[in-house]
Protein backbone atom coordinates (compact mmCIF):
# COMPACT_ATOMS: atom_id res chain seq x y z
CA UNK A 1 0.00 0.00 0.00
CA UNK A 2 2.52 2.22 0.86
CA UNK A 3 4.44 1.91 -2.41
CA UNK A 4 1.23 3.26 -4.15
CA UNK A 5 1.06 6.33 -1.94
CA UNK A 6 5.09 6.69 -2.71
CA UNK A 7 4.53 6.26 -6.30
CA UNK A 8 1.42 8.72 -6.41
CA UNK A 9 3.94 11.41 -4.80
CA UNK A 10 6.99 10.97 -6.93
CA UNK A 11 4.25 10.92 -9.87
CA UNK A 12 2.50 13.83 -8.94
CA UNK A 13 5.51 15.77 -8.00
CA UNK A 14 6.91 15.21 -11.82
CA UNK A 15 3.87 15.97 -13.12
CA UNK A 16 3.76 18.90 -11.57
CA UNK A 17 7.62 20.00 -12.51
CA UNK A 18 6.76 18.82 -16.55
CA UNK A 19 3.51 20.85 -16.51
CA UNK A 20 5.00 23.91 -15.13
CA UNK A 21 7.45 24.13 -17.31
CA UNK A 22 5.69 23.52 -20.37
CA UNK A 23 3.68 26.67 -20.03
CA UNK A 24 6.23 28.88 -18.74
CA UNK A 25 6.91 30.38 -22.70
CA UNK A 26 3.54 31.64 -22.81
CA UNK A 27 3.98 33.11 -18.85
CA UNK A 28 7.18 34.72 -19.76
CA UNK A 29 5.47 36.01 -23.84
CA UNK A 30 3.03 38.15 -21.32
CA UNK A 31 5.20 39.00 -18.98
CA UNK A 32 7.58 40.76 -21.26
CA UNK A 33 4.86 41.58 -24.13
CA UNK A 34 3.11 43.86 -21.60
CA UNK A 35 7.02 44.71 -19.13
CA UNK A 36 5.48 43.93 -16.21
CA UNK A 37 8.51 45.00 -14.38
CA UNK A 38 9.39 47.81 -11.69
CA UNK A 39 9.55 50.79 -13.84
CA UNK A 40 11.97 52.61 -11.38
CA UNK A 41 14.33 51.10 -8.81
CA UNK A 42 13.64 51.39 -5.05
CA UNK A 43 15.58 53.80 -3.07
CA UNK A 44 13.78 53.66 0.40
CA UNK A 45 14.31 50.88 2.92
CA UNK A 46 10.46 49.63 4.55
CA UNK A 47 11.12 52.15 7.43
CA UNK A 48 11.73 54.87 4.33
CA UNK A 49 14.95 55.69 4.87
CA UNK A 50 17.43 55.85 2.23
CA UNK A 51 18.82 52.66 0.69
CA UNK A 52 22.06 53.38 -1.26
CA UNK A 53 23.46 49.92 -1.03
CA UNK A 54 20.72 47.80 -2.05
CA UNK A 55 19.93 50.81 -4.77
CA UNK A 56 23.44 50.25 -6.29
CA UNK A 57 23.17 46.54 -6.39
CA UNK A 58 19.79 45.90 -8.13
CA UNK A 59 18.99 49.30 -10.17
CA UNK A 60 19.48 47.58 -13.36
CA UNK A 61 17.71 43.88 -12.62
CA UNK A 62 14.48 45.43 -10.87
CA UNK A 63 13.49 47.62 -14.08
CA UNK A 64 14.76 45.06 -16.45
CA UNK A 65 13.35 41.17 -14.84
CA UNK A 66 9.12 40.93 -14.52
CA UNK A 67 7.63 40.04 -11.36
CA UNK A 68 4.93 37.44 -11.33
CA UNK A 69 7.16 34.24 -10.92
CA UNK A 70 5.03 32.97 -8.32
CA UNK A 71 2.41 32.24 -10.73
CA UNK A 72 4.00 29.72 -12.34
CA UNK A 73 3.94 27.98 -8.64
CA UNK A 74 0.15 28.63 -7.30
CA UNK A 75 -1.32 28.30 -10.26
CA UNK A 76 0.04 24.99 -11.59
CA UNK A 77 -0.44 23.66 -7.86
CA UNK A 78 -4.16 24.46 -8.37
CA UNK A 79 -4.75 23.18 -12.14
CA UNK A 80 -3.17 19.68 -11.29
CA UNK A 81 -4.93 19.71 -8.07
CA UNK A 82 -8.33 20.21 -9.50
CA UNK A 83 -7.28 18.26 -12.71
CA UNK A 84 -7.08 15.03 -10.65
CA UNK A 85 -10.22 15.97 -8.33
CA UNK A 86 -11.90 16.40 -11.45
CA UNK A 87 -11.13 13.05 -13.32
CA UNK A 88 -11.91 11.00 -10.31
CA UNK A 89 -15.36 12.55 -10.94
CA UNK A 90 -15.57 11.93 -14.42
CA UNK A 91 -13.94 8.34 -13.96
CA UNK A 92 -15.40 7.12 -10.66
CA UNK A 93 -14.62 3.45 -11.23
CA UNK A 94 -10.69 4.32 -11.98
CA UNK A 95 -8.93 3.33 -9.08
CA UNK A 96 -5.82 4.39 -10.43
CA UNK A 97 -7.38 8.32 -10.71
CA UNK A 98 -9.08 7.52 -7.59
CA UNK A 99 -5.90 7.14 -6.24
CA UNK A 100 -4.07 10.37 -7.45
CA UNK A 101 -6.75 12.39 -6.34
CA UNK A 102 -4.96 14.53 -3.16
CA UNK A 103 -7.84 16.78 -2.41
CA UNK A 104 -9.43 15.73 1.15
CA UNK A 105 -11.22 17.88 3.79
CA UNK A 106 -8.60 17.07 6.98
CA UNK A 107 -5.82 17.56 4.58
CA UNK A 108 -5.47 19.89 1.65
CA UNK A 109 -8.01 21.85 1.43
CA UNK A 110 -6.81 24.45 4.09
CA UNK A 111 -3.32 24.48 2.65
CA UNK A 112 -4.58 24.98 -0.98
CA UNK A 113 -7.09 27.52 -0.14
CA UNK A 114 -4.57 29.32 2.10
CA UNK A 115 -2.10 29.30 -0.94
CA UNK A 116 -4.29 30.65 -3.19
CA UNK A 117 -5.88 33.19 -0.93
CA UNK A 118 -2.27 34.38 -0.30
CA UNK A 119 -0.79 34.34 -3.83
CA UNK A 120 -4.05 36.58 -5.34
CA UNK A 121 -2.98 39.26 -2.41
CA UNK A 122 0.45 38.77 -3.49
CA UNK A 123 -0.58 39.18 -6.78
CA UNK A 124 -2.37 42.50 -6.70
CA UNK A 125 1.02 43.76 -4.50
CA UNK A 126 3.07 42.97 -7.57
CA UNK A 127 0.43 44.38 -10.01
CA UNK A 128 0.43 47.32 -7.81
CA UNK A 129 4.51 47.85 -7.70
CA UNK A 130 4.73 47.43 -11.59
CA UNK A 131 2.00 50.16 -12.36
CA UNK A 132 3.76 52.49 -9.52
CA UNK A 133 0.61 52.40 -7.26
CA UNK A 134 0.65 52.62 -3.48
CA UNK A 135 2.19 54.44 -0.55
CA UNK A 136 4.26 51.25 0.99
CA UNK A 137 8.21 52.75 1.00
CA UNK A 138 9.08 49.17 -1.11
CA UNK A 139 5.87 49.71 -3.34
CA UNK A 140 2.78 47.83 -3.60
CA UNK A 141 -0.13 47.77 -1.02
CA UNK A 142 0.25 49.44 1.46
CA UNK A 143 1.93 47.90 4.34
CA UNK A 144 -0.81 48.02 6.79
CA UNK A 145 -3.30 46.89 4.60
CA UNK A 146 -1.15 43.87 3.03
CA UNK A 147 -0.73 43.33 7.01
CA UNK A 148 -4.37 43.32 7.47
CA UNK A 149 -5.16 41.08 4.65
CA UNK A 150 -2.54 38.33 5.92
CA UNK A 151 -4.40 38.83 9.05
CA UNK A 152 -7.76 38.05 7.97
CA UNK A 153 -6.41 35.01 5.95
CA UNK A 154 -4.83 33.48 9.50
CA UNK A 155 -7.73 34.07 11.23
CA UNK A 156 -9.81 31.97 8.99
CA UNK A 157 -6.91 28.87 9.03
CA UNK A 158 -7.19 28.98 12.40
CA UNK A 159 -10.58 29.04 12.72
CA UNK A 160 -10.59 25.78 10.41
CA UNK A 161 -8.17 24.26 12.31
CA UNK A 162 -9.90 24.65 15.73
CA UNK A 163 -13.27 24.50 14.58
CA UNK A 164 -13.54 22.11 11.67
CA UNK A 165 -10.65 20.12 12.49
CA UNK A 166 -10.81 19.71 16.16
CA UNK A 167 -7.36 20.75 16.63
CA UNK A 168 -5.88 21.77 20.03
CA UNK A 169 -2.95 20.00 20.86
CA UNK A 170 0.84 20.56 19.89
CA UNK A 171 3.02 17.74 19.40
CA UNK A 172 6.22 18.10 21.47
CA UNK A 173 9.34 15.68 20.62
CA UNK A 174 9.90 13.18 23.07
CA UNK A 175 6.95 14.47 24.99
CA UNK A 176 3.90 13.68 22.80
CA UNK A 177 0.89 15.85 22.53
CA UNK A 178 0.40 19.04 24.50
CA UNK A 179 -2.61 20.61 25.26
CA UNK A 180 -2.99 24.19 24.59
CA UNK A 181 -7.00 24.78 24.04
CA UNK A 182 -7.99 27.81 22.60
CA UNK A 183 -4.52 29.09 22.65
CA UNK A 184 -4.06 27.27 19.51
CA UNK A 185 -5.86 30.08 17.34
CA UNK A 186 -3.40 33.03 18.27
CA UNK A 187 -0.61 30.38 17.84
CA UNK A 188 -1.39 29.84 14.24
CA UNK A 189 -2.16 33.38 13.60
CA UNK A 190 1.02 34.76 15.10
CA UNK A 191 3.13 31.37 13.11
CA UNK A 192 1.03 32.63 10.13
CA UNK A 193 2.54 36.09 10.13
CA UNK A 194 5.99 35.05 11.14
CA UNK A 195 6.39 32.98 8.00
CA UNK A 196 5.46 35.79 5.92
CA UNK A 197 7.84 38.34 7.44
CA UNK A 198 10.10 35.65 6.43
CA UNK A 199 9.64 35.86 2.66
CA UNK A 200 12.23 38.74 2.37
CA UNK A 201 14.19 36.09 1.25
CA UNK A 202 13.30 36.57 -2.22
CA UNK A 203 16.00 38.72 -3.34
CA UNK A 204 18.35 37.14 -5.21
CA UNK A 205 18.35 34.99 -8.42
CA UNK A 206 18.14 31.56 -7.44
CA UNK A 207 17.47 32.08 -3.92
CA UNK A 208 14.23 31.91 -2.74
CA UNK A 209 13.08 28.82 -5.38
CA UNK A 210 15.81 26.34 -3.39
CA UNK A 211 14.70 27.33 -0.04
CA UNK A 212 10.79 26.59 -0.45
CA UNK A 213 11.35 23.60 -2.77
CA UNK A 214 14.02 22.24 0.07
CA UNK A 215 11.22 23.17 3.01
CA UNK A 216 8.65 22.16 1.24
CA UNK A 217 10.28 18.60 0.31
CA UNK A 218 10.81 18.38 4.29
CA UNK A 219 7.06 18.60 5.20
CA UNK A 220 6.59 16.16 2.50
CA UNK A 221 8.39 13.22 4.79
CA UNK A 222 6.99 14.15 7.59
CA UNK A 223 3.65 14.09 6.01
CA UNK A 224 4.70 10.69 4.44
CA UNK A 225 5.75 9.36 7.88
CA UNK A 226 2.79 10.62 9.77
CA UNK A 227 0.85 8.84 6.94
CA UNK A 228 -0.71 11.59 5.69
CA UNK A 229 -0.14 10.51 1.80
CA UNK A 230 -2.75 13.62 0.43
CA UNK A 231 -0.56 16.16 2.28
CA UNK A 232 2.85 14.71 1.19
CA UNK A 233 1.43 15.08 -2.13
CA UNK A 234 0.63 18.03 -1.73
CA UNK A 235 3.78 19.15 -0.14
CA UNK A 236 5.46 17.59 -3.23
CA UNK A 237 3.35 19.32 -6.18
CA UNK A 238 4.43 22.62 -3.98
CA UNK A 239 8.17 21.91 -4.48
CA UNK A 240 7.69 20.28 -7.62
CA UNK A 241 6.20 23.64 -8.85
CA UNK A 242 8.42 25.51 -7.31
CA UNK A 243 11.71 23.67 -8.60
CA UNK A 244 10.23 24.60 -11.93
CA UNK A 245 10.11 27.70 -11.28
CA UNK A 246 13.89 27.65 -9.99
CA UNK A 247 14.98 26.27 -13.34
CA UNK A 248 14.33 29.68 -14.68
CA UNK A 249 14.93 31.74 -11.88
CA UNK A 250 18.63 30.61 -11.80
CA UNK A 251 21.04 33.48 -13.01
CA UNK A 252 20.14 35.08 -15.05
CA UNK A 253 16.58 35.15 -14.04
CA UNK A 254 13.99 35.13 -16.48
CA UNK A 255 11.14 36.62 -13.71
CA UNK A 256 11.15 37.00 -10.32
CA UNK A 257 9.24 34.98 -7.64
CA UNK A 258 7.10 38.49 -6.50
CA UNK A 259 4.70 38.50 -3.83
CA UNK A 260 2.66 35.99 -5.49
CA UNK A 261 4.80 33.75 -4.62
CA UNK A 262 6.53 34.36 -1.58
CA UNK A 263 3.01 35.28 0.71
CA UNK A 264 1.10 32.30 -0.53
CA UNK A 265 4.05 30.22 -0.05
CA UNK A 266 5.11 31.26 3.48
CA UNK A 267 1.55 31.21 4.80
CA UNK A 268 1.15 27.72 3.42
CA UNK A 269 4.13 26.77 5.29
CA UNK A 270 2.48 27.75 8.57
CA UNK A 271 -0.40 25.59 7.46
CA UNK A 272 1.48 22.32 6.74
CA UNK A 273 3.67 23.13 9.79
CA UNK A 274 0.36 22.89 11.80
CA UNK A 275 -1.31 20.00 9.71
CA UNK A 276 1.79 17.58 10.26
CA UNK A 277 1.48 18.70 13.96
CA UNK A 278 5.03 19.61 13.68
CA UNK A 279 5.58 23.77 14.52
CA UNK A 280 8.26 23.12 17.35
CA UNK A 281 10.37 22.01 14.61
CA UNK A 282 8.95 24.74 11.80
CA UNK A 283 11.84 27.34 13.35
CA UNK A 284 14.79 25.04 12.09
CA UNK A 285 12.95 23.67 8.92
CA UNK A 286 12.28 27.49 8.12
CA UNK A 287 15.59 28.22 9.97
CA UNK A 288 16.55 30.66 7.01
CA UNK A 289 13.56 32.73 7.13
CA UNK A 290 14.12 32.91 10.37
CA UNK A 291 17.09 34.53 10.26
CA UNK A 292 16.57 36.75 7.32
CA UNK A 293 13.18 38.47 9.14
CA UNK A 294 16.02 38.40 12.52
CA UNK A 295 18.31 40.51 10.50
CA UNK A 296 15.68 42.63 9.58
CA UNK A 297 14.40 43.41 12.80
CA UNK A 298 17.84 44.02 13.86
CA UNK A 299 18.66 46.57 11.76
CA UNK A 300 15.89 48.58 12.53
CA UNK A 301 16.45 48.28 16.31
CA UNK A 302 19.79 48.78 15.76
CA UNK A 303 19.00 52.14 13.74
CA UNK A 304 16.32 53.18 15.83
CA UNK A 305 18.26 53.56 19.28
CA UNK A 306 21.36 53.55 18.30
CA UNK A 307 21.69 55.10 15.35
CA UNK A 308 23.63 52.26 14.07
CA UNK A 309 23.79 49.92 11.27
CA UNK A 310 24.55 46.37 11.94
CA UNK A 311 24.56 45.29 8.31
CA UNK A 312 25.67 47.03 5.62
CA UNK A 313 22.00 45.87 3.95
CA UNK A 314 19.24 44.07 5.21
CA UNK A 315 18.01 41.29 5.18
CA UNK A 316 21.62 39.61 5.35
CA UNK A 317 21.77 38.33 2.13
CA UNK A 318 22.16 41.82 1.02
CA UNK A 319 24.41 42.34 3.54
CA UNK A 320 26.72 39.48 2.03
CA UNK A 321 26.43 41.17 -1.77
CA UNK A 322 27.58 43.97 -0.07
CA UNK A 323 30.42 43.06 1.31
CA UNK A 324 31.58 41.28 -1.96
CA UNK A 325 29.63 37.62 -2.05
CA UNK A 326 29.08 36.77 -5.05
CA UNK A 327 24.82 36.11 -5.83
CA UNK A 328 25.88 32.74 -6.84
CA UNK A 329 27.77 32.29 -3.87
CA UNK A 330 24.98 33.27 -1.78
CA UNK A 331 22.41 31.25 -3.44
CA UNK A 332 24.43 28.13 -3.13
CA UNK A 333 25.55 28.31 0.23
CA UNK A 334 21.52 29.41 1.35
CA UNK A 335 20.82 25.52 -0.10
CA UNK A 336 23.28 24.30 1.45
CA UNK A 337 22.18 25.58 4.74
CA UNK A 338 18.53 24.67 3.99
CA UNK A 339 19.08 21.43 3.40
CA UNK A 340 21.29 20.74 6.76
CA UNK A 341 18.50 22.73 8.73
CA UNK A 342 15.86 20.98 6.68
CA UNK A 343 17.68 17.54 7.90
CA UNK A 344 18.33 17.94 11.13
CA UNK A 345 14.12 19.42 11.73
CA UNK A 346 12.50 16.22 9.82
CA UNK A 347 15.16 13.81 12.00
CA UNK A 348 13.84 15.33 14.87
CA UNK A 349 10.13 15.02 14.12
CA UNK A 350 10.47 11.88 13.41
CA UNK A 351 12.54 11.03 16.62
CA UNK A 352 8.81 11.09 18.35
Amino acid sequence: MESINVIKILSLCAFSVFLAIAWTPALTHFLYKYKLWRKTARTKTINGQEAKIFHALHKEKEVSTPRFGGLLIWITTAFTAFLFLVLAIIFPQNTFLQKLNFLSRDQTWLPLAILIAGSVLGFFDDLWQVVEKGKYAGGGIRFTRRLLAVLLIAIAGALWFYYKLDWHSLHIPGDGAVEIGILYIPLFIITTLACWAGGIIDGIDGLSGGVFAIMFSAFAIIAFSNSQYNLATFCSVVAGTTLAFLWFNIPPARFYMGETGTIGLTATLAAVAFLTDSLVVLPIIGGLLVIEAGSVIIQLIAKKFWHKKVFQCAPIHHHLEAIGWSREKITMRFWVVGLVLAIIGVSIRLLG
